[in-house]
């Protein structure tokens, strides 16, 4: 049986942990503020964005442009992985990182080579473990993504231009609310515009529709990338928030129990140094 002194240490040490996580808690729901505003902000403009595109190609006829045309084989996938740099956020990253894996598995099983490339450390630490080399792109701490997306989608744009893989996939973690963030897959490369359908107004283009999706197209596959960006950073600090919460509530139960026992044990000692002095009292 632990001596009293053990379990006050113990009741002490949990109090510090629970201070900890509290403040975690405050420092992501903060931060979640922020993040969640920025995402759902963004959403409208990547929307409106699309229905330009999509205008402009109903305009336009046959279009071709790099970013648009499919390989004629596909052997070769970069898959972009976006996680965090920092644990301590409940199943954000294992969700996300096993459903990854069965992406990689599955291209393997159709006889692709898949190309990885992480952004967070949680991310090619757990493909790393299991095997999978990756190109850790870059850190993810502080929030700044627009360098970040650039060079991304200059990497991406030039690569799959010159050849040097045929497809391009994004998975992140949509965020849904503070409770639920999805593992979400996006194909990003080929490109893939639906031209508009239905009666609307017609636009004549100065230059032509061909000229302004060259240049749109770019910038829609940045826009996709900052908002997988956007979405992977709001779900992070919600899971943090959570399960920071989730701690403190133990923490708080585990101390309730540990002063009960604390109190139990205590009160065992006095009875029996009680007993001692009655009967050595006794005894005399």
């Amino acid at each position: 049986m632990a001596s009293l002194r053990d379990i006050r240490t113990r009741i002490g040490s949990v109090k510090s942990t629970r201070q900890i996580t509290s403040a975690m808690k405050m420092v992501a729901a903060a931060k979640l503020r922020r993040a969640t505003e920025a995402a759902t902000n963004a959403r409208p403009y990547e929307r409106a964005l699309t229905a330009t595109i999509q205008r402009v190609a109903a305009g336009a006829g046959d279009v071709s442009h790099d970013l648009l045309t499919a390989h004629p084989t596909v052997t070769k996938v970069v898959v972009v992985v976006i996680g965090s740099d920092r644990g301590l956020c409940g199943g954000f990253n294992s969700s996300r990182d096993r459903r990854v894996e069965e992406l990689l598995k599955q291209l393997k099983a159709e006889g692709k080579d898949p190309i990885v490339w992480t952004f967070g450390k949680k991310a090619r630490d757990f493909l790393k473990s299991r095997g999978w080399d990756s190109d850790n792109v870059n850190g993810l701490s502080g929030g700044k993504f627009q360098e970040a997306v650039q060079a991304l989608s200059d990497r991406l744009t030039t690569g799959f231009a010159a050849g040097e893989f045929d497809e391009a996939w994004v998975y992140y973690n949509k965020f849904k609310s503070t409770l639920t963030q999805i593992p979400t897959p996006v194909q990003v490369l080929p490109l893939s515009i639906e031209s508009a359908e239905g009666p609307g107004v017609e636009f004549t283009y100065e230059p032509g529709g061909a000229e302004i999706l060259a240049t749109l197209l770019p910038l829609y596959l940045r826009t996709m990338l900052l908002q997988a960006f956007l979405e992977n950073e709001a779900g992070e600090h919600a899971s943090r928030m959570t399960a920071m919460d989730n701690a403190t509530r133990n923490a708080t139960d585990l101390i309730n129990r540990l002063t009960l026992e604390y109190n139990r044990s205590r009160q065992a000692a006095i009875t029996r140094e009680l007993i001692e002095i009655i009967s050595g009292a006794e005894a005399l």
